[in-house]
């Protein structure tokens, strides 16, 4: 096919009308409807509906529009990492992560990586989801679990072990558990066994063992971020892993209670490879690790 037509195609699907596409693409109204029109009779198929709010795409116009869109972020990456080339890092960076590390950690670290790279920007979404890299729903990922899908290369980023903390306001006030015993007598806040675990063993303190005492939580929240708030307030004691922690500036509470540890990936489509934004990113997050 035409790049011309599906490059005319594409903006008047995005706009939803042939006098906004055109005027985008600094054509004609009457070159847009040639183009379109041609279009239609190439693939023998009617790619628009007209509605009195504008065009809508028809069934084989979704199907095209989902290709010419593709075409369209893979050929702006391109030419972003060509002008990175020249200019150093710039262009887009579409970023997906958990959003307790998006927000507690990632955010506030932001600022110094914008301020070192001006070209480039970032594009940030914080879900629980897992987002489909190779589909080209995000180029990076940062996740606590090694990654089942093809075509995305995945690198260990951090070893982050998971220990109780507190902060030293809730410590002042309820004293400092010495021993795992003493844990009965304080306010112990867990991730939820209800929600999916962000790592297995996560619940490990309050499995029944021999000899000991069952724990007990009376305090139980569906997110690490609700965790970190709740210690921060002075709520309890916490299971939180250590760079979530550390934000918070918490107390290690009995730092011989070992809990299972999480592996950060960054994770990114085999296309990504040579991106220097992708690399830049990677760096950067493992430093900042690394304090």
């Amino acid at each position: 096919m035409d790049w011309d037509k599906l490059r005319i195609f594409h903006a008047v699907a995005e706009q939803g009308s042939i006098t906004h596409a055109g005027e985008v693409l600094h054509l004609s109204q009457s070159a847009v409807s040639r183009q379109i029109h041609a279009l239609e009779q190439a693939v023998g198929a009617p790619l628009f509906h007209r509605h009195p709010r504008g065009l809508l795409l028809t069934s084989e116009g979704e199907i095209l529009f989902e290709t010419t869109a593709q075409i369209t972020r893979r050929l702006n990456a391109a030419t972003g990492e060509m002008r990175g080339v020249r200019e150093g890092v710039y262009g887009g960076l579409r970023v997906t992560c958990t959003v307790d590390f998006g927000l507690l950690w990632l955010m506030p670290r932001l600022p110094e990586l914008l301020a070192q790279h001006p070209g480039l920007a970032v594009d940030l979404t914080m879900t629980e989801q897992v987002l489909d890299l190779p589909m080209r729903a995000a180029d990076v990922a940062i996740r606590q679990r090694k990654p089942r899908q093809a075509d995305v290369i995945a690198r260990p980023l951090w070893t982050a072990p998971v220990g109780l903390y507190a902060s030293a306001a809730y410590l002042e006030r309820a004293g400092i558990p010495l021993t795992r015993a003493d844990l009965e007598q304080h306010v112990l806040i867990r991730y939820s066994p209800q929600m999916p675990q962000p790592v297995e063993d996560l619940d490990w303190l309050f499995i029944e063992r021999a000899g000991e005492a069952v724990l007990r939580a009376r305090l139980v929240v569906n997110s690490n971020m609700g965790i970190v708030e709740a210690v921060r307030h002075g709520a309890g004691i916490g299971i939180l892993p250590d760079y979530l922690a550390r934000e918070g500036g918490f107390v290690r509470v009995l730092p011989e209670v070992e809990g299972p540890s999480i592996q950060l990936y960054f994770v990114y489509a085999s296309e990504m490879r040579q991106s220097k934004r992708v690399s830049v990113l990677k760096k950067f997050i493992e430093k900042e690790l690394k304090y």
